[in-house]
């Protein structure tokens, strides 16, 4: 940070470390995520603080663990204390029942149920409370997504003044479908209580201001070409776009090892002479997955020549297995790997190779490095990181990016990428053709610009622009 009293304080719904039983014993897990790999880099550049739950059970010996995990991260890590109701009702209920599906343009999936509410609240208080006890004046507190809407609210109301500023990390909704939450009006006034609060897209953006338009008449947009500001009543907070990156130069180093190309290796002694097209996503409804399979399947009727030439290596990241409905996502797509692999298979090669587990990050550069192809499929999606990180791993510029334009990251890469919709399964098909047939000078062409662009604009360029909007150098 620019002055030595100041101190970047992250806050999160999850620490970037996870503490479990191992045995009889306790230990501290690195956490994972898009989240993580972003902020890492940043905070360890600076005298910084992350707070946020450790999703430890009752009983862990939380703090002595952290001490101990802090000293590995290059930054102090501390806890947010969240009993199992809280948990259901906050997390659970109310952020991925009602937030998450609404603000991925979802209305049929949102419960509204109003006994989520107070628990929410009751969350958020608990991360001011915290945030108050350990962040001094001269703190700037940089708040994440939107499990934690109202944090910057509640420390307000304790009476607590801090510099805020907040992300959102997911895409914000149109007007119409935001007035369908029935606590529209408490969640934008705390969203306005920020001193800056970030979009990843100028889309995303308008939506906001646009809602701020039409629910609070009163208030003042002065529109900016990326920062815009509001006032309403005695606040005024600058509202901009700020496309979140990864630390591009970690992904080429290590893509580049020799460990890397083995593991890349092994992908395609396992694939031998096809093309590999790669899916990496979580679990989840957001990501396409079931409708990637159906295009894929459609991809051999439309051009059979294709068969015995192209795999698709779908790795999909367990989520939230514990739901019904999430078994019930799992239970369709490993139906239809079945449906497929028995309609198309033939000696010495099948059109799916299918694996459901977490992917260390080798194995994941691996996977990144051995595939021609990039499928990334998302119905809705704040940015997508997987489709950053594959072309910041192909270190010989010779993949193609397929991505929906329905992810964040297609409004800086769309130009080089080939842009799909997500609910065209024909189109789907005929962009894996295109990327089939495509020449070696256009595919290195293409990449070489996609990976300009996610060099240019990286994690740290991102931490840069956004305090910059809130006046403070790092």
């Amino acid at each position: 940070m620019n002055q030595a009293s100041q101190r970047l304080v992250v806050v999160s719904n999850r620490l970037p470390a996870a503490i479990a039983k191992d045995g009889d014993d306790w230990c501290v897990r690195p956490g994972s995520g898009g989240l993580i790999t972003a902020l890492a880099p940043v905070l360890q550049r600076a005298h910084s603080l992350w707070i946020g739950w450790p999703g430890a059970p009752e009983g862990a010996p939380v703090r002595s663990l952290l001490q101990m995990a802090s000293s590995d991260a290059g930054y102090t890590l501390h806890p947010v204390e969240l009993t199992e109701r809280i948990v259901r009702g906050y997390y659970s209920g109310f952020s991925n029942e009602i937030l998450w599906p609404l603000f991925h343009d979802m209305l049929d999936r949102c419960h509204f149920n109003p006994a989520h509410w107070p628990l929410y609240r009751e969350a958020n208080q608990r991360f001011a409370d915290v945030t108050a006890e350990v962040t001094n004046e001269g703190d700037f507190v940089w708040i994440q997504d939107y499990h934690l809407l109202l944090v910057a609210q509640l420390l307000s109301e304790l009476g607590v003044k801090r510099r805020t500023g907040f992300f959102l990390h997911i895409p914000f909704p149109s007007p119409d479908l935001f007035r369908r939450l029935p606590w529209r009006l408490q969640i934008l006034d705390a969203m306005l209580e920020h001193d800056v609060l970030g979009f990843q897209t100028e889309h995303d953006r308008r939506n906001f201001l646009r809602t701020v338009k039409e629910l609070l008449p009163t208030s003042q947009i002065t529109a900016r070409r990326r920062v815009s500001t509001v006032v309403e009543g005695k606040r005024r907070c600058s509202v901009g776009h700020f496309p979140i990156g990864i630390d591009f130069e970690m992904f080429q180093r290590q893509a580049g090892t020799s460990e890397v190309e083995e593991a890349a290796w092994l992908f395609h002694e396992n694939l031998p002479r096809r093309k590999i097209v790669l899916g990496v996503d979580r679990l989840d409804y957001t990501k396409g997955v079931r409708r990637r399979m159906h295009a894929f399947e459609l991809l051999f009727n439309r051009y059979p020549e294709l068969e015995k030439e192209v795999s698709l290596l779908q790795i999909l990241v367990p989520s939230r297995t514990e739901v019904p409905e999430y078994q019930r996502i799992l239970h369709d797509i490993e139906r239809m790997v079945g449906h497929i692999n028995g309609k198309f298979s033939r000696e010495g090669w099948v059109p799916i190779f299918y694996e459901f587990r977490s992917v260390p990050l080798l194995e994941l550069l691996g996977a990144y490095r051995a595939s021609e192809i990039m499928l990334v499929t998302p119905l809705r999606d704040g940015m997508n990181l997987v489709a950053k990180e594959y072309c910041a791993s192909h270190v010989e510029n010779d993949g193609v990016l397929i991505l929906s334009e329905f992810a964040g990251a297609a409004a800086q890469l769309g130009e080089d990428a080939i842009l799909i919709n997500p609910n065209d399964l024909e189109g789907i098909a005929d962009a894996i053709h295109h990327a089939c047939v495509m020449t070696q000078v256009e595919r290195e062409a293409r990449m070489k610009r996609l990976r300009a662009t996610i060099r240019r604009q990286d994690v740290h360029w991102w931490a840069r622009i956004f305090m910059k909007a809130a006046g403070i150098d790092i």
